[in-house]
């Protein structure tokens, strides 16, 4: 025993020593309290329980490297969106314009609330249900709810990487079978499928062959098998991935985050030695400054920041769930951030090099095609050749030359100009072409690799990239589902895992019937947008305001050993709420603003068509809505009046393996700190972490309990190693 320790010093000394509890149990052989006459629970042993709890405490599964870990982090928020969604944004909202307010919005609102969410995640060391339930129990719904978003996503974003196998492993001919347009037999001739004549050889191969995409949402057609069977690949090696957790997703991650990088590195170096690269670049980054005082395009930086780092998911709180609680979180956040953003314009320099690319393929095509518009009226005496420049020759005809045509026909023709039907043919208007999604993966891009040399060599890299970056997001979505659940309810990992896979399947059918393109449409637009601005909000405000700013900083202080920067201080505490406020706001008009319709594809006009959705449909979209949000209320109301307890007013002291685990119950608030602690409460400070516990029935208000130098989640455990004074 130390010679320095209060019975030491009794056995030394006439003068009366007072001691507490914790001085006493803290130099005794770990005693079971459950299994002793001092059990004030009144509950039964139960030995499996008490086994489980411990195994859980001290041997959670951690990750085998830091490395291992940034790059879950990074797989997890690189995904699709990075490749096809930014890009368009940035074309969309100004260019080069549209980094400012992008960047700005990423390190006021994008980097706290990320660092937030790692620093729950590695403090508590549970799933978004536990860390909620922790820091306050009425707001637990926020880990439910971020478990049905997580499934609602998951649904729809495994079938876009079920599209992606499919156009993988038809890359494997040539020419690719998206190049030309099919030639049919009418008869005794042979003519070329009406449908894709009149759109693209690639538009056709998307619509027709690949979705076999029904009129309208109200005609499902039945299932389509080609995409069923990779429905079902898609979730077998998400499953595969994730059925021994991190264990088997973080040797997996090693893979699909790193290899996207090597395509998009070759890629853009493929890019840039194509002709028309450069034109496509400068049209991208030339900045329009008038776009950044539109607001617009504020909230549009903002939902991508938000969504780009995959805030409040439940995803980055359990990968980091899985650090040892000394890791530098903070250095984490920024590092993440920061190479997502990075990813971002590197996917941004790719896509436009190579849209500039076909670009110029498809101005030449212009200029040859209205060419002969032109020979026709100079043969037919439409068109007198004096219009001609004498310097224009036809058979090198460049865009340059036929502009000039252009103009000099369009001044003397004015009156009947509209009549000849000739194109502009300028590069810009080709370049002003807005894609994304979908129509950028499936349609711009494929016909841009249809002019490489080699080009199935680049389609097997480009759509195996893809396959990566989704496979790496949806390891992360799956994460925020099993995690938690897994944490909460002790399921068997394996067999929960499989299960899940199984059921998302046979209910992402709906997304792979004829008109399942349209439902993948309503869930990407209203499943996840305003539901996760709610549960991001109310993060904030559980942190922030609940919990304490003050007491959240100085245990992030003790936990990482340095004060983080003031500017994390008023970021949570107003910036971040007000802004994510705002945006919410802005969503919400949005919706109201924006009728919820979807572009069909109708196959009579070979053309895209916006249509409303119908009743029933709307009816779907306003539950999701509302079944997403639904746990909030919820959980919020069982707990306010006692209807449910969170198991946070159990008693039992247990010492063992140097760690400390308690329990509440039955006791008063004065009670139970002079039983445990000493016989006056407001002397000793109490070993349990800073915060406010719920205690059930019966309870007139929470108990304020001190900070400790290591938190505990539940029913808590801290290191014996704490020195005597802080006991």
């Amino acid at each position: 025993m130390p010679k320095n320790s209060k019975v030491t010093q009794r056995e030394h000394s006439s003068e009366h020593v007072t001691e507490s509890v914790a001085d006493l149990l803290a130099h005794q052989e770990p005693v079971d309290y459950k299994r002793s006459v001092l059990n004030v629970t009144g509950e039964a042993w139960d030995k499996q329980k008490e086994g489980d709890e411990d195994l859980d405490a001290e041997n959670r599964p951690a990750w085998n490297s830091k490395l291992q870990y940034i790059l879950a982090q990074i797989g997890y928020s690189v995904g699709l969106g990075n490749v096809w969604r930014f890009p368009y944004l940035c074309q969309k909202n100004g260019g080069g314009a549209y980094l400012v307010p992008y960047l700005v919005l990423l390190i006021i609102i994008g980097l706290p609330l990320f660092f937030l969410e790692l620093a729950v995640g590695q403090r508590i060391r549970r799933g978004s249900i536990g860390v909620w339930n922790y820091i306050c129990p009425r707001l637990g719904g926020i880990g439910y709810a971020s478990c049905l978003v997580c499934f609602f996503v998951g649904l729809y974003y495994n079938v876009i990487i079920g599209w992606s196998i499919f156009y993988f492993f038809k890359s494997f001919q040539y020419p690719l079978p998206w190049s030309e347009c099919p030639i049919v037999k009418n008869g005794s001739m042979a003519v070329v499928e009406t449908e894709c004549e009149r759109s693209s050889a690639t538009t056709y191969f998307w619509y027709r062959e690949t979705l076999d995409i029904s009129n309208s949402i109200s005609e499902s057609g039945g299932l389509n098998w080609k995409m069923t069977l990779c429905l079902l690949v898609a979730w077998s090696l998400v499953g595969l991935a994730m059925i021994k957790g991190i264990q088997s997703s973080g040797k997996v991650m090693y893979f699909s985050s790193l290899f996207p990088y090597l395509v998009l590195v070759c890629f853009l170096v493929r890019g840039l030695l194509l002709r028309g690269a450069v034109d496509g670049i400068m049209h991208m980054f030339t900045p329009k400054l008038d776009k950044m005082l539109d607001p617009q395009v504020w909230r549009e930086a903002a939902t991508q920041v938000f969504f780009a780092l995959g805030l409040g998911f439940g995803g980055v709180i359990a990968f980091s769930s899985y650090n040892k609680q000394d890791n530098n979180c903070h250095f984490d956040a920024t590092l993440v951030s920061f190479i997502n953003f990075f990813t971002s314009v590197l996917a941004t320099l790719v896509v436009f090099a190579v849209l500039g690319f076909k670009a110029n393929i498809m101005n030449e095509k212009c200029v040859v095609e209205n060419a002969e518009k032109i020979l026709g009226y100079l043969n037919t005496n439409v068109l007198s050749h004096d219009l001609i420049p004498p310097h224009v020759n036809f058979s090198h005809l460049t865009a340059k030359d036929y502009n000039e045509m252009y103009r000099v026909i369009m001044t003397v023709k004015e009156g009947h100009f509209k009549e000849l039907g000739l194109d502009a043919c300028l590069l810009e208007d080709e370049l002003n072409k807005s894609v994304q999604g979908t129509g950028l993966a499936f349609i711009a891009f494929t016909e841009a690799m249809t002019h490489f040399p080699a080009s199935p060599f680049w389609s097997v890299m480009f759509f195996l990239m893809l396959i990566n970056l989704g496979l790496g997001s949806m390891i992360g979505t799956m994460s925020g589902i099993t995690t938690p659940i897994i944490d909460t309810f002790k399921v068997r990992k394996e067999v929960f895992t499989v299960g899940c896979c199984i059921f998302a399947f046979v209910v992402g059918l709906i997304f792979v019937q004829r008109s399942g393109n349209y439902f993948v449409t309503m869930f990407d637009d209203y499943s996840a947008t305003l539901p996760l601005t709610v549960v991001v909000i109310l993060e904030n405000i559980a942190v922030a305001w609940i919990y304490g700013t003050k007491k959240f900083m100085q245990e992030l202080t003790e936990m990482l050993g340095f004060r983080p920067y003031q500017f994390y201080y008023y970021t949570w505490k107003y910036v971040s709420p007000i802004c994510m406020a705002v945006l919410m706001t802005a969503s919400i008009i949005q919706l109201g603003v924006s009728p919820p319709g979807y572009s069909a594809w109708i196959r009579e006009e070979a053309a895209e068509k916006f249509l409303f959705y119908p009743t029933w449909a709307m009816a779907i979209l306003i539950s999701l809505i509302i079944l997403a949000s639904l746990p909030l209320p919820l959980v919020f109301i069982l707990r306010q009046f006692h209807l449910v307890s969170d198991g946070s007013n159990a008693l039992s002291v247990t010492y063992k393996k140097g760690r400390m685990m308690k329990d509440i119950s039955n006791l008063e608030d004065n009670d139970e700190t002079r039983f445990i602690l000493s016989k006056v409460p407001s002397e000793t400070p109490s070993p349990m972490p800073t915060h406010r516990s719920y205690l059930g029935p019966g309870s007139n208000s929470p108990m304020e309990m001190s900070s400790a130098p290591n938190g505990r989640y539940g029913s808590g455990y801290l290191l014996a190693s704490t020195p005597e004074s802080e006991l």
